[in-house]
């Protein structure tokens, strides 16, 4: 059935050492949703608190974004911690984002988790239950999750809310994962196939994978990153075919 309305988000806030990887500014000018990153994987409070500034100013929701405390990596690659220690950092991002967040004129309102960390909790489950004990520590914020993992039905089972996301710039692997950003083929590049994802995901609920598999995703919100080469020309031809189909961006919060 399609959909009359998809929530659009992006990674932003992820300035490091002083230089952004996105046009936040522009990025929020037509996004839903920002999923605003807490200083773990990138940026610094100064320049979050620029974003979360604009996100105030457009009427933006504000998502935490946390992540492995692993900036040389960009959080882009696992990490075996303690579920404790990987809970308890969790709740600190979320509520270091939070002040920043009120501090600006707006709050945190739901949680999607970063890089490998994401990954991780699709199937593991000490990890996925440890950033479920994060979240629940500081509120039961909804979670933003790739359909089909551990962490959807464990997150369900300790009574929070799912987001299910669909990604307009990755490929997927026929189990509905996620293309490992180790391969070639990992990022969609061309704008054309990034504009033809996401409305197949508005109108029919699907995603096509890598192999040709047509996966149901039952997305809610479809994410396109900011970082990506020509991501706001995307993003504006995303936005401008969805007008055209009458389908309306607008936040699942």
């Amino acid at each position: 059935m399609a959909s009359l309305h998809i929530d659009l988000n992006a990674d932003l806030g992820e300035t490091t050492a002083g230089n952004p990887v996105a046009d936040d500014a522009a990025m929020l000018e037509m996004v839903s949703s920002a999923n605003v990153a807490c200083g773990f994987h990138a940026g610094e409070p100064h320049s979050i608190a620029a974003t979360l500034r604009d996100c105030a100013a457009h009427g933006v929701t504000v998502g935490a974004h946390p992540a492995y405390n692993d900036k040389a990596a960009f959080g882009r690659r696992f990490i075996d911690y303690s579920p404790a220690e990987l809970a308890d950092e969790v709740t600190y991002q979320i509520g270091a984002l939070d002040a920043l967040a009120r501090a600006n004129g707006t709050a945190v309102r739901y949680v999607k988790p970063h890089g490998a960390l994401y990954n991780a909790i699709v199937h593991h489950r000490d990890q996925a239950q440890a950033v479920i004990d994060g979240v629940k520590a500081f509120g039961d914020l909804p979670l933003l999750l790739l359909p089909g993992g551990v962490a959807v039905d464990m997150a369900e089972k300790a009574g929070l809310t799912v987001i299910r996301e669909a990604f307009a710039d990755r490929n997927y692997n026929a189990d509905g994962t996620l293309v490992s950003r180790t391969q070639d083929h990992a990022v969609l590049h061309d704008p054309a196939d990034v504009v033809a994802r996401v409305l197949q995901v508005a109108e029919s609920g699907s995603i096509t994978a890598y192999d040709g598999t047509r996966l149901s995703v039952d997305a809610q919100s479809v994410c396109t990153h900011g970082d990506s080469a020509g991501a706001v020309e995307m993003l504006r031809g995303v936005v401008a075919q969805l007008a055209q189909r009458g389908i309306d961006v607008r936040s699942f919060a």
